[in-house]
């Protein structure tokens, strides 16, 4: 078993990252997310969740695991909102809409520089959610930390309609493509490990076993 480490401390990834059941070490990865002129979505989160890894790396022994996750409207970043009225702006331009969300995930041993990296692309179907139901939402506080002024599993506002991708992907960790990474580095995934997301998610995984199909015992 190697050693593992999160370069995140996003509260989501943990709490995905540990229905796995190994333990892991969090280490905070601080890097310029600026995006390069003309870069695609699916190019950015690649690039981020690489360099995140890297930085983490060169201070720590271990598998290091880097992820980042974008709200993409086109060719439009949706980043975290800056104020009120910009949670208003994203929720009622992605209203009655389908975006993508993208979760970049790179893996580095930090003494072999073997690595793994993956890009998860996510349709998300928004539903006709109404004027009155974003003021409440806006008034809890959740929109504000968040990629595209929204939580995909908030219980209150529920604001993604019949999903049919990765949903762990949408809240920043897309298990299955890390699990077909961690096979690379020789490690065992557990068989209890796409019920135990489904269970944790609550969502019945339509595309699990077109991912893990790629790691031997599946």
């Amino acid at each position: 078993m190697k050693n593992l480490i999160l370069a995140s401390n996003s509260p989501r990834r943990k709490e995905l990252l540990s229905l796995i059941g190994w333990p892991f070490t969090i280490v905070s990865a601080d890097i310029a997310e600026h995006r390069w002129s003309e870069e695609a979505p699916e190019d950015y989160v690649r690039r981020l969740a690489s360099e995140k890894a890297a930085v983490v790396a060169e201070s720590y022994h271990g598998l290091v695991i880097g992820a980042d996750t974008i709200v993409a409207d086109g060719y439009e970043l949706l980043g975290k909102p800056v104020d009120q009225n910009d949670v208003w702006r994203m929720l009622v331009q992605l209203r009655s809409r389908t975006h993508q969300v993208y979760t970049g995930i790179a893996l580095l041993d930090s003494d072999s520089s073997q690595d793994f990296r993956a890009v998860c692309c996510t349709d998300v179907p928004m539903r006709s959610y109404s004027d009155l139901e974003i003021k409440s939402y806006i008034n809890t506080g959740d929109p504000m930390d968040k990629a595209g002024a929204y939580a995909i599993q908030h219980n209150g506002f529920h604001p993604v309609n019949d999903l049919k991708g990765c949903f762990a992907s949408v809240m920043g960790l897309p298990l299955c493509h890390l699990a077909v990474g961690l096979s690379k580095f020789g490690m065992d995934i557990p068989a209890e490990l796409p019920g135990r997301c489904q269970a944790y998610l609550n969502y019945k995984c339509p595309i699990f076993m077109q991912i893990l199909g790629q790691v031997k015992g599946f």
